[in-house]
């Protein structure tokens, strides 16, 4: 926005009519602008806070115009002055902290080399650990989020970094659990990452929530003990961090692509096939007598929601029990690997080809 000018047209006219009488006299130049003397004086001011009126006599009291050309380098001189200063100061500040960066680089790659794998306890000094790291990162950030969708503000906050890496050329991939897809906050966050380059696909099992960046650096959190953030490991020992990058391929290979539902251009099939992995798996694990709270923390769901799925299947098998569904899940899973029969919903198939 352009600022304003430092005299309005008023004061304009004043400093105007007090060039042409040669002096400044409040009652004179309101006389010949037709209007009152306080408004002059408030325009006197103006002009005196810019230096264009000097004292005339020996007295003191009466003020003369003064030349603009003058006034304008008894101002601008400091200013620029300043402006010299400043600019002295920045390339100091850059000489002195960029000799000092070498430094604790060197110093950080020992450390890193006789710490491969560091435990930070306090969950401040983990997030500063990764806000470095994003900040270093080059060429790509991988990301396991096991665990249904995420909350708004965490999402919030994630985007406006994760736009920033990609403005910068970084790969950015994402993996979440097939439940994430039921997230109206997630599906829009997905949805804005994926217009700007991100790739984002889900997986039915996840185990540890994962970062890691350029391959070169990892955090593997803490298990989380109240509801307290928890502590992470943070892993530089090219060997585990390979074996770790190795482990999200793998992952990422048989994930299918998170496209929000909305967004998709064919009928919805990425989001049916989604939701019969999800059910087959948790036949699956029923079939291996977990409990519902360990079936939906392993799916990354609430267990209220889980035991939503059970008893819809439950039904679906006849089951008046869970461990007459299990009994009944085994059998059939045992019968079609013998015959290549499906379970309901492809739970335990073999393919015949």
């Amino acid at each position: 926005m352009d600022e304003p000018p430092l005299l309005d047209e008023f004061a304009v006219d004043v400093y105007r009519a007090a060039v042409r009488c040669g002096a400044f006299a409040d009652e004179a130049i309101a006389e010949e602008l037709g209007v009152g003397v306080a408004r002059v004086a408030e325009a006197r001011k103006a002009l005196e806070e810019l230096r264009l009126l000097g004292p005339l006599g020996e007295d003191g009291k009466t003020r003369m115009p003064l030349d603009p050309e003058i006034v304008e380098a008894e101002l601008i001189s400091p200013l620029e002055m300043a402006i010299v200063e400043r600019r002295r100061r920045i390339v100091r500040i850059h000489e002195q902290l960029r000799s000092l960066g070498q430094l604790y680089r060197s110093i950080e790659q020992l450390r890193y080399a006789e710490n491969s794998i560091r435990v930070l306890d306090d969950a401040a000094e983990v997030r500063r650990e990764i806000e470095l790291a994003r900040h270093r990162c080059t060429r790509e950030r991988m990301s396991l989020q096991p665990g249904g969708g995420r909350s708004a503000e965490l999402l919030q906050h994630d985007l406006a970094q994760t736009r920033e890496l990609l403005r910068r050329g970084v790969r950015i991939r994402t993996l979440y659990q097939h439940t994430a897809r039921a997230s109206l906050a997630t599906r829009a966050y997905v949805r804005r990452v994926g217009e700007e380059g991100g790739e984002v696909r889900t997986a039915e099992e996840l185990t540890e929530r994962i970062i890691i960046y350029d391959r070169r650096i990892a955090f593997v959190p803490k298990e989380r003990d109240g509801r307290e953030a928890p502590g992470a490991a943070v892993v530089t020992d090219p060997t585990m961090v390979a074996y770790l990058c190795r482990s999200f391929e793998a992952a990422w290979q048989v994930a299918q692509p998170f496209v929000p539902a909305d967004a998709e251009p064919t009928t919805g099939s990425g989001e049916r096939q989604t939701g019969t992995e999800l059910r087959d798996s948790i036949l699956r694990l029923m079939s291996m007598g977990l409990k519902d709270e360990v079936i939906a923390r392993r799916l990354g769901m609430a267990t209220r929601t889980c035991r939503r799925y059970i008893s819809a299947l439950m039904d679906e098998l006849g089951a008046t029990s869970r461990f007459q569904a299990g009994l009944m899940i085994g059998r059939q899973g045992a019968a079609g690997e013998r015959d290549g029969d499906v379970l309901p919903g492809g739970a335990g198939t073999t393919t015949t080809g």
